[in-house]
């Protein structure tokens, strides 16, 4: 079993550069399945999630070729069966996008219930809902949801909740759809404008991506593209987090500063000195941190997926912090392994009553999920002595080169195959 040792207490300092968005790749990568051409897909992550989606397109039939690690060509053209099995994306959420693409070229798509973290219910209705407005019969079967429609026509769909997962599905099934599709209440998320502007790379016609409209207007067919992803938002806020907690001087690169405000904003309220480039930003942390209270919202607000890591910094703050979850009602369990490390964290439904404590110190801990362990991770850097981490397979499905990343800002981190013998390492 894999495991990440950490020795921490020690201060990070210098560069680290941003992968594409795991979230926005795992979207646009099955987007290109809507093409009648080929597409080349550059910045995409090499995380698991991303690996496990291209060996799902593969059943279909969609040939994948890596130009580089972050380089991938998708030819569409020869897809020949319209079903995912579970086997292949029960450990990914996002197998669902699947289910969308191919709806809304063949009319037809066959995809097991997705997998992902268990961090509470996060249920499919809202794309359900959404394919069934457009014209397509829905069922669940057999742990399988089946869409089929003999046409997909273009309506208004109000989504009851902001869901992000349900505004990009319907985006996917929408764009080959005859007539003009409007969805309301929509998800505003950077990988949200990331997918729509792929797509309309492809020559399709979507507006207002970004706001709580948008508005596609069905073409007949979309043409082969070249395209970028944009750099991911929560690996990003990770690092700048790393600096921070460790009392460090981090520069994080190959970024976009406006998709970071929210984050940027928290820390500075902590007392984080936050430097703004065109591309980068530097988090310097010199002074005691102060505690402050954090609601988890949807975009622009504070985002879900950097809950683990707030509370593991606020857990080092002088006094009391609040966190709200408002997003995912089970996503405070990684708190016992925080308070193994030392930390002072209570939990009430979707709250947690932090009280910070002087120091952190090393334990055996486990992850039990991706953000969850990115959240261990970060309270290892900054305790004092040895942690070592199991469930490392969840950390893997969302951070590229995790131990190279930051042994490169001075980290003592590395990976080991046996528990008994360290000096075995695994750079991946």
């Amino acid at each position: 079993m894999e495991q990440l040792v950490i020795k921490g207490n020690v201060r990070l300092n210098g560069e680290v550069s941003i992968s594409g968005a795991k979230n926005a790749a795992l979207a646009i990568l099955p987007a290109a399945i809507l093409s009648n051409d080929v597409c080349v897909i550059e910045n995409v992550p090499c995380v698991n999630d991303i690996k496990i989606l291209l060996q799902s397109m593969e059943q279909l039939g969609v040939l994948i070729q890596y130009i580089d690690e972050h380089k991938v060509k998708i030819d569409s053209r020869n897809i020949h069966n319209l079903k995912i099995d579970y086997d292949y994306i029960k450990k990914i959420r996002a197998s669902y996008y699947l289910l969308g693409a191919l709806l809304g070229k063949y009319k037809e798509a066959e995809v097991a219930l997705p997998g992902g973290c268990n961090i509470g219910s996060r249920p499919i209705d809202q794309h359900i809902k959404g394919f069934e407005a457009l014209g397509a019969n829905v069922d669940v079967m057999h742990g399988m949801i089946v869409a089929k429609a003999s046409q997909l026509i273009g309506t208004n769909i109000f989504l009851d909740v902001v869901s992000v997962g349900a505004t990009i599905n319907i985006m996917l099934a929408a764009v080959l759809a005859s007539g003009t599709t409007t969805i309301e209440n929509a998800a505003k998320e950077p990988h949200i404008v990331d997918v729509a502007n792929f797509l309309n790379s492809m020559g399709a016609d979507i507006k207002g991506a970004g706001t709580d409209v948008i508005k596609i207007n069905g073409v007949k067919e979309l043409h082969g593209a070249e395209y970028m992803i944009i750099p991911d938002q929560i690996e990003a806020g990770t690092y700048m987090v790393a600096g921070a907690i460790t009392g460090g001087d981090v520069t994080v690169t190959n970024i976009i500063p406006k998709h970071m405000e929210a984050i940027s904003a928290k820390l500075s309220e902590m007392g984080v000195v936050i430097e703004e480039y065109d591309e980068a930003i530097r988090v310097i942390a010199n002074e005691p941190l102060k505690n402050i209270h954090v609601k988890t919202l949807p975009y622009p607000g504070f985002p879900t997926d950097m809950q683990p890591q707030m509370t593991a910094i606020l857990s080092k703050t002088s006094g009391t912090s609040i966190m709200t979850e408002s997003i995912f009602e089970n996503r405070f369990s990684y708190t016992n392994e925080l308070n193994r490390m030392g930390a002072n964290i209570k939990v009430e439904g979707n709250t947690a009553v932090i009280e910070g404590v002087a120091q952190l110190t090393g334990a055996e801990v486990s992850a039990p999920d991706l953000r969850a362990g990115a959240g261990i991770v970060l309270a290892a850097l900054a305790a004092k002595g040895e942690t070592t981490i199991t469930g490392v397979e969840y950390i893997d499905r969302g951070y590229e080169h995790l131990e190279n990343k930051l042994r490169g800002i001075g980290a003592n981190v590395y990976r080991v195959l046996d528990k008994a013998d360290k000096s075995i390492f695994k750079v991946v």
